[in-house]
């Protein structure tokens, strides 16, 4: 019985990176920095129009080829794995496959000030990573999965959640992170990371040891704790799009548990009942469980998770559960290997494309009135709240140690609806609800779910660590190289 994708489909984020399926290999190591010599930015106060970019030239340069309007297979390189921004129209596509086919894309993005987006290997909340009559560069020729004897791995900014943990699966080790597996390992990182093994070892960008970045300037950088500390602290929740293009992650994984899986069941107009019940559990829960509750407009609500350990120690605390909720319909619960569990919850790796539009909300506490947030999906149809539990490692984690923000707060709260009656109507419904949510959460949203539409999007996203991601912004991408509507560089 395992958790629908539709149910948990957007439970980790991914920033900006769009759709594009990647191949992964144990095999060969991913791109790693190549030494190189720094691009000069325009000058920032120049009133000298820019040269037009140099297509022929740069085709020449980018090794996994160049799509051009015009040529066959533009129509399928410019489109992402959300068909709601298939009229989008990049100037060029960029299928990169190494780290000098990044920087030379980016110098000529530079030179003639052409609006210029990564795109990574998984879906995508907003159309900045397909920008209209700008250069994209796509990520997933980058998707190799090298797990070394020490423990870490190093990942490809292209590769799969799918790819990531059938490799990590292979070496016995494990890493935190989300439960779609066409979420980007890259956006997924770069906002922050929340997934089903977060409250055990942490956010995925807290697992982050190093980077290869390359930044506005055209310099191939390593952002650690030691080279570019600046850098590599705004990268571990500062959003995807920012900063610089990311060409692999090198992360600390730990060995592969085993772990109990667990879906319950509600009955229909039990949601308050059962989110009210849910948050004071998940408040007080042991490191090794995590969970998130469903709540859907018209259904019925769902309790899903997984508990690092077996389910001996499991089912009492689902007990405990339904001694605070109500008597679920279902119960299922099933002992399983690491990528057994991580199957579970990610449904079909190989779905077809999925319109929809999602937002999302941060709960800092419990609610004390949980049916107001369920009565915020009251009249829709479609529409999903994903409360999906924080707390544990994370909170021990300081906010200002990293970009992410949210470190104290109980939940992340995610908005999704699917579009298939129509973007418009979609986005509408989106909207209000998150506008419900908000006078009764408060402004914070996460931004792997960016949202185009969020009033005050800077402070929701970041919060106090704003004023030094934007000193980080401005010292690496100064003349706004990588800007876009809700990035932290303005042109």
């Amino acid at each position: 019985m395992p958790v629908t994708r539709r149910t948990l489909l957007l439970a980790a984020g991914v920033g900006v990176a769009s759709a594009a399926l990647a191949g992964c290999s144990t095999q060969r190591p991913a791109p790693q920095p190549t030494s190189s010599t720094p691009v000069p930015p325009p000058p920032p106060t120049t009133t000298t129009a820019p040269p037009p970019p140099d297509w022929n030239a740069l085709r020449g340069k980018v090794s996994g080829g160049l799509v051009l309007p015009g040529d066959p297979d533009y129509a399928t390189a410019r489109h992402g794995y959300n068909p709601l921004f298939d009229d989008r129209k990049p100037a060029a596509v960029a299928r990169c496959a190494t780290q000098a086919d990044v920087q030379a894309c980016v110098a000529v993005a530079a030179e003639s000030r052409l609006p210029v987006a990564a795109r990574s290997g998984g879906h995508s909340y907003a159309g900045y990573s397909s920008p209209d009559d700008g250069l994209v560069l796509d990520l997933a020729g980058m998707a190799d999965v090298q797990v070394r004897q020490d423990g870490t791995a190093v990942v490809g900014a292209g590769a799969r959640l799918a790819d990531v943990y059938a490799a990590l699966a292979k070496a016995g080790r494990c890493l935190p992170a989300g439960s779609c597996p066409t979420v980007g390992v890259a956006g997924l990182t770069l906002g922050g990371g929340i997934g089903v093994l977060a409250r055990k070892f942490g956010l995925t960008c807290d697992r982050l040891t190093s980077a290869a970045v390359v930044t506005a300037d055209g310099t191939a950088r390593t952002a650690s704790a030691d080279s570019e500390p600046e850098l590599f602290w705004a990268l571990r929740g500062g959003g995807g799009g920012n900063l610089g293009v990311v060409t692999s992650f090198t992360f600390a994984t730990e060995p592969a548990p085993e772990l109990a899986v667990f879906s319950l069941k509600f009955p229909a107009g039990a949601a308050a009942d059962v989110l009210g019940g849910w948050q004071g559990w998940i408040a007080n829960a042991p490191d090794e469980l995590w969970a998130n509750c469903v709540v859907h407009a018209g259904g019925s609500p769902q309790v899903s998770g997984c508990f690092v350990g077996g389910s001996a120690g499991l089912n009492p605390l689902l007990d405990r559960l339904v001694a605070a909720t109500t008597q679920p319909t279902n119960r299922f619960v099933r002992d399983q290997a690491y990528l057994d569990a991580m199957r579970f919850f990610a449904g079909d790796a190989n779905a077809p494309r999925e319109s929809f539009v999602a937002s999302a909300r941060i709960l800092g506490a419990p609610l004390s009135d949980p049916a107001a947030a369920v009565a915020s999906l009251s009249g829709l149809s479609g529409v999903d709240l994903l409360f999906d539990g924080l707390g544990g490692a994370v909170a021990r984690t300081p906010a200002d140690a990293t970009a992410f923000p949210h470190r104290s707060a109980l939940a992340s709260v995610q908005i999704y609806a699917n579009a298939a009656g129509g973007a418009q109507r979609a986005t509408q419904e989106v909207d209000q609800v998150r506008a419900a949510l908000g006078n009764l959460l408060g402004p914070s949203s996460y931004v792997n779910y960016i949202d185009p539409t969020l009033p005050d999007w800077a402070t929701a996203y970041y919060g106090g660590n704003l004023a030094r991601l934007r000193a980080a912004a401005h010292k690496y991408d100064p003349n706004g190289v990588f800007a876009f509507a809700q990035g932290l560089t303005k042109a």
